[in-house]
């Protein structure tokens, strides 16, 4: 059983079939990208890596999003509950992940300094995940997500 949130890591063969995908859809789209993958404690992450790579990360990474989307879709049955797959463009993601990392951090100083919850949002699951899981590394303060659509806020409070 995982109970540290860290994933299991999905099989060599697995990950390959996965980057061959998206090799083939960016090829498909007449870019030139490099996919590679790299296991990371989080999530399988398919990483690429070029010049064609403004395209996807163009307009906040629409085109990333979408492509993630793809995949997650694509691969849903294989992958399970327990494993991730990030996929990510010339460290767009890497450094975005970073920030709202950050941006968690800065938030719950915040809730903890005022005792007043604070809100970070709207954000898409992965990004919520992402500020969930920098919380859990606090034990002064917690997380929890409201919304009943695809875009949530997260409310960071001070534990009493």
């Amino acid at each position: 059983m995982n109970t540290n949130q860290e994933h299991r890591g999905i099989n060599e063969g697995l990950s390959r079939q996965i980057a061959a995908f998206v090799q083939s859809v960016i090829e498909a789209m007449g870019m030139s990208l490099q996919a590679r993958v790299e296991e990371t404690p989080e999530a399988a992450r398919i990483n690429l890596e070029g010049d064609d790579g403004g395209f996807l990360i163009r307009g906040g990474g629409q085109g990333l999003q979408a492509l993630q989307h793809l995949v997650a879709t694509t691969f849903r049955k294989q992958l399970g509950d327990d494993n991730r797959i990030v996929v990510d463009c010339n460290g767009f993601r890497r450094d975005k992940d970073a920030e709202i990392r950050q941006m968690a951090r800065f938030v719950a100083e915040k809730a903890r300094s005022s005792g007043i919850p604070q809100e970070i949002g709207p954000l898409n699951p992965y990004e919520r995940r992402i500020v969930h899981l920098a919380i859990a590394e606090d034990p002064t303060v917690s997380s929890e997500s409201i919304g009943d659509a695809f875009m949530k806020t997260v409310i960071i409070s001070a534990r009493r």
